[in-house]
């Protein structure tokens, strides 16, 4: 497919891998997001009419809508934010595709495995017919941003794909998701700056990807995806909390004492969810390629290296 591609997002985590890998695939990048810097267009997705304004004046080919207020436990604070940035700021990109004259772009609008909730022991195997329970305001946000966005697609004939991403991770991923979480304490046990790693509920098992891996099915799907269709976008594969704790705790270079810390157990967590990404597959030839293991070293060298 190639062509221009407008990020969203593009300066957070996963945009910034995303832009390494469509410049690597040929593709004119540009980038918008909240925070302004060089070569960035800076845009509050909440102003309809700025979002209009850009899409109108680079008349991209496809459009990646990576922003969004991705923190669960901010979202209960703030529902009401969490639903403009989440689902408003969709609208606005979606009604700035259909006003534009002349090309229309392709959009790839990304939502999350969180849409599913918690599906007991169903979880073990989840494809997009998987039944949905969406049990924080921020899953409620993204399912509803995903419903929005098939009814663009088929009242509109907007070229519309989404995604149910599962958790990714990598060099760059802020604390506040459990690897970065482990690391980041673990590289303070290190350091000398602390002497506990504090825990949760360590049973839970999830299923990781790699972010490299995530941009490539994100990509593919632009390119090969099915208007109109819904990916799940994960490696099929899971790891038990403790499982991810005694992987980093080997790479240690100190003794790293562990306690269990009741105000991080959530009663809520889901025992399983396992991405079924035979659709996938199926549609864009995309499989995983990065093990397990570099998504672990990937994040601890990371947070190794910062304030060194």
């Amino acid at each position: 497919m190639s062509g221009k591609a407008l990020i969203t997002g593009s300066e957070g985590f996963v945009g910034k891998y995303l832009q390494a890998e469509l410049a690597s695939n040929g593709y004119e990048i540009i980038r918008a997001d909240i925070v302004s810097g060089p070569g960035v267009h800076s845009i509050n997705l909440l102003d309809e009419g700025n979002v209009r304004e850009l899409v109108s004046a680079e008349q991209p080919d496809v459009i990646f809508h990576l922003a969004a207020q991705a923190d669960v436990g901010k979202s209960w604070k703030q529902p009401q934010a969490t639903m403009q940035m989440n689902v408003t700021a969709a609208i606005n990109v979606m009604e700035a595709v259909r006003a534009v004259k002349g090309k229309q772009a392709a959009i790839l609008m990304v939502g999350s495995s969180d849409q599913y909730g918690n599906l007991g022991e169903a979880g073990a195997s989840v494809s997009e017919e998987t039944g949905m329970r969406p049990q924080s305001p921020y899953a409620v946000s993204k399912r509803a941003q995903e419903e929005m966005a098939k009814l663009y697609a088929k009242a509109y004939g907007l070229r519309i794909c989404m995604t149910r991403s599962f958790n990714h991770g990598g060099a760059g991923q802020r604390t506040g998701f459990m690897i970065p979480d482990f690391a980041s304490g673990i590289v303070r046990i290190e350091r000398g700056e602390s002497d506990c790693l504090l825990v949760g509920n360590l049973t839970a098992r999830r299923d990781f990807t790699h972010v490299r891996d995530v941009v490539r099915a994100y990509r593919l799907i632009a390119e090969k995806g099915q208007p109109g269709e819904i990916y799940n976008v994960g490696s099929g594969k899971t790891y038990s909390a403790q499982e991810v704790l005694d992987s980093l705790i080997s790479m240690a270079k100190c003794e790293v004492p562990v306690r269990q810390d009741p105000s991080r157990l959530r009663p809520s967590d889901t025992p399983v969810i396992c991405c079924d990404h035979s659709k996938l597959t199926r549609d864009t030839g995309w499989e995983p390629e990065l093990p397990m293991e570099r998504i672990l070293t990937d994040t601890l060298e990371y947070y190794r290296g910062l304030n060194a």
